[in-house]
């Protein structure tokens, strides 16, 4: 029996015997009063009854009156004589089987029943353990004895708490049975939330299945989906250490060559082997280290950048930027057409010098890696957004691991040419001002051709927004 168990098990007890406590402290100290409280309201509403009635009448209808009422009902002629009174009180009550030890009418009673008040008294007979409650009544010149007889309950009651006590014991035995069941249909669950919880947090991003239709299902319910969420944030922090390792061994790799570089030629210069050119190739291999440093400040810089979106036509940005590339378009023999005629609305909302950078990056990744010098751009609208696409052929020896694409220094030329494969931040700088866009964007591999696209949202569509 683990801990809860032992916990709910005391705790039903101990309310239990709390409960049986005060049933006895009641039975013994406030039954009884409550007891002859109900009977005298009892006995004041029939003499209230009986004082509404006429003297003929009621006298004809004693018999009737004690029967549905369990009382006792005398009379005689109200005389001043206090000791004949009582005596023949006494003799009448006798012969209905009542037998007093303690009666007397007061000359004091008498004189308020002559004044047409009633008198409640109660006579305590210690020898018969009963009391005889009574009331007396005057109509016309009889006076009424309405009278009961209440057993003392001190013995009663302790019978009755003796006899509560063989019961209570029992009932407590099942209630200890019923809260050992009750308690383990509630721990059981609990102990399979715990046990999924431990291995959740031993990183066993387990799961568990509890249909109790209560708040421990819906406890169930949560752990499952708070498992669910850590699993996945795990991935991606696995993911993001993955990356960063091989971010870090990238740049290191992307460093090492040149600086190996500058280092020999530096020596060599100092050895006097220099033939004119090691100067030409220090400054070359230092002007590659500063691309490189200048894109991993600009990448670091577009994370945390303030973007400044305004309206401007996309169209038009793209033509001005193709234009930067027709001398190299032409000296590749590059074959690029533009599809844009169908296009109803090129006003877009966005940082135009940032989605310039973007078109500049895969412009001139589609140039590198075009296998049969075609290039093809698509501008469509859809919806309440523009879709740019961009497409170029390319050879399966270009993918290496093409669903890190997005990553820092992914390049899809295997040998690493610098003419070739670039920096690979370039396409790291364009998912970082897509996403800062909220932009829809990806990529699409299909019988050797590979397509890049994302969606800006139109003016009017902000314009309306704003509106509303």
């Amino acid at each position: 029996m683990n801990k809860l168990n032992k916990k709910l098990i005391l705790r039903f007890s101990l309310m239990f015997l709390i409960v049986v406590i005060l049933s006895i402290v009641i039975n013994t100290f406030f039954l009884p009063r409550y007891l002859l409280y109900e009977k005298k309201n009892e006995l004041a509403a029939l003499t209230t009854q009986l004082e509404t009635m006429d003297t003929q009448h009621l006298i004809h209808n004693i018999k009737p009156l004690e029967n549905e009422h369990g009382v006792t009902i005398v009379h005689t002629i109200l005389i001043n004589n206090i000791d004949l009174l009582n005596d023949t009180i006494i003799d009448e009550l006798r012969k209905k089987g009542i037998t007093l030890s303690k009666f007397w009418i007061t000359a004091e009673s008498v004189e308020k029943l002559n004044e047409n008040k009633m008198v409640r008294k109660i006579y305590n007979q210690q020898k018969l353990k009963s009391s005889f409650l009574v009331t007396f009544m005057k109509k016309d010149n009889m006076i009424f004895v309405i009278g009961e007889s209440i057993s003392h309950s001190t013995e009663t009651v302790a019978i009755v708490n003796k006899f509560n006590l063989y019961i209570f014991a029992g009932e407590l035995l099942l209630l200890i049975i019923l809260s050992v069941l009750f308690a383990r249909q509630i721990v059981q669950p609990l102990a399979k939330i715990q046990k999924a919880a431990e291995d959740i947090s031993k990183l066993s991003f387990t799961k568990v299945h509890i249909q109790t239709g209560d708040e421990i299902e819906s406890l169930a319910e949560s752990i499952n989906g708070m498992s669910d969420k850590l699993e996945q944030a795990h991935l991606e922090l696995e993911s993001k250490n993955e990356n960063l390792r091989t971010f870090i061994a990238n740049i290191s790799h992307e460093l090492k060559t040149p600086l190996s570089l500058i280092k020999a030629y530096t020596s060599g210069i100092q050895d006097g082997m220099d033939d004119g050119t090691y100067l030409d190739v220090i400054q070359k291999q230092t002007d590659d280290i500063a691309k490189l440093v200048n894109e991993l400040l600009e990448l670091s810089k577009l994370q945390v950048d303030v973007y400044q979106k305004s309206e401007f036509d996309f169209a038009a940005l793209l033509h001005e930027t193709l234009q930067k590339y027709d001398l190299a378009i032409l000296q590749q023999d590059i074959a690029l057409s533009v599809h844009d005629s169908s296009i109803t609305n090129s006003a877009v909302i966005a940082d135009q010098q940032k989605i310039e950078m973007v078109l500049n990056n895969f412009i001139s990744n589609a140039m590198k890696y075009t296998t049969n010098g075609q290039i093809e751009i698509t501008l469509e609208n859809n919806d309440d957004h523009l879709v740019f696409t961009i497409r170029n052929s390319i050879t399966d020896d270009h993918l290496l691991q093409w669903d890190s694409i997005w990553e820092p220094f992914f390049v899809m030329e295997s040998s690493r040419n610098k003419q070739l494969s670039g920096t690979g931040l370039g396409l790291s700088i364009v998912r970082t001002i897509l996403q800062k866009h909220n932009s829809p964007y990806g990529f699409h591999i299909q019988n050797g051709e590979i397509s890049f696209h994302f969606s800006l949202p139109t003016a009017s569509q902000d314009i309306q927004k704003a509106s509303r």
